[in-house]
């Protein structure tokens, strides 16, 4: 009997997780349909009609794909009805859930193109950042995969068309430089797995009082903190070293503007890497500050040798 019942329980939740999918299917290709009815009324310039449709779908949206379909067609019927400020909204949750989407000529009109470039060249930078930002986090926790999609996705932005004006200009030059550093770091073999063996019990001493917490170290992530200026930041002197390939410098610029430590995190090669890091211990900054305090700030450095020919 009891053989029976447990049979009976399995079938049971086999049932409940078949009917979940089937449920969950139908409301995305109920969405799908909804949305396509939504482009047809679009298309026939039934502006309002559609936008009921799409309004209607929004509270029910599942999938990323579903949001942004529904916000972008809302944009166009609110931009077409000359509803110019909603639309705008619209275009903003557009980037919000598919920052690299952007309107073919085949679809739109140079002028809802246009509207789209404005709001994406507002709200990429925003966005850039904070992807930035969660990339380094899952970097932090060592999540190197998470990691290397959102640095990938970090430098696809910055090389759109809509940010060209600005992508090569601080911060964002700076963000490139640690996303592509960072997505290199990502792509280190991992280390070989730990023994499982049990090792022989020791006796352990109590742990001793844990040191003072040092100071901070801040980063370009850190939207609140103002980054150092250059003041002598040069590896001219390093032009005719030989070199073949890039690497990448990190240092740690102190309160008072001096480099306290340079670690080489890409190697250029052994030579080259000894003399960066002397140079860079001579090079001077005005310090990052926070709300007006002089703070410690970590910087990474593309170490390019063709460049600095």
């Amino acid at each position: 009997m009891a053989d029976a019942r447990g049979q009976g329980s399995r079938v049971t939740l086999a049932i409940c997780a078949t009917a979940t999918m089937i449920l969950a299917l139908g409301v995305t290709a109920e969405a799908q349909d909804s949305v396509n009815a939504a482009r047809e009324l679009y298309t026939a310039a039934a502006y309002e009609d559609a936008l009921t449709v799409l309004d209607r779908l929004r509270a029910s949206a599942r999938r990323t794909d579903d949001s942004r379909s529904i916000e972008q067609y809302r944009a166009f019927c609110l931009l077409a009805l000359g509803r110019t400020d909603d639309a705008e909204r619209a275009i903003e949750a557009v980037v919000a859930v598919a920052p690299a989407y952007r309107p073919s000529a085949a679809d739109v009109s140079p002028r809802v193109r246009s509207a789209f470039s404005d709001v994406r060249r507002r709200v990429l930078p925003r966005v850039i950042q904070q992807k930035y930002a969660d990339a380094k986090a899952a970097f932090d926790r060592k999540e190197l995969g998470v990691a290397r999609t959102g640095f990938k996705q970090v430098l696809d932005l910055l090389n759109d068309a809509d940010l060209a004006s600005v992508a090569n200009q601080p911060p964002f030059s700076e963000i490139r430089t640690l996303a592509s550093g960072f997505s290199d770091l990502s792509t280190l073999p991992s280390a070989p797995p730990v023994s499982r063996t049990a090792p022989a019990a020791v006796a352990v001493a109590p742990p001793p009082a844990p040191p003072p917490m040092p100071p901070r170290v801040y980063a370009i992530e850190d939207v609140d903190v103002i980054p150092p200026v250059v003041i002598r930041q040069s590896l001219a002197a390093l032009a005719d070293v030989f070199a073949l390939r890039s690497g990448l410098l990190e240092i740690i610029i102190d309160e008072i503007g001096d480099v306290e430590v340079a670690t080489v995190r890409a190697s250029v090669n052994p030579v080259y890497d000894r003399l960066v890091i002397a140079t860079a211990r001579s090079w001077r900054y005005r310090p990052a500050t926070l709300a007006g305090v002089p703070v410690k700030f970590r910087k990474l450095i593309e170490l390019d040798p063709k460049r600095a020919r």
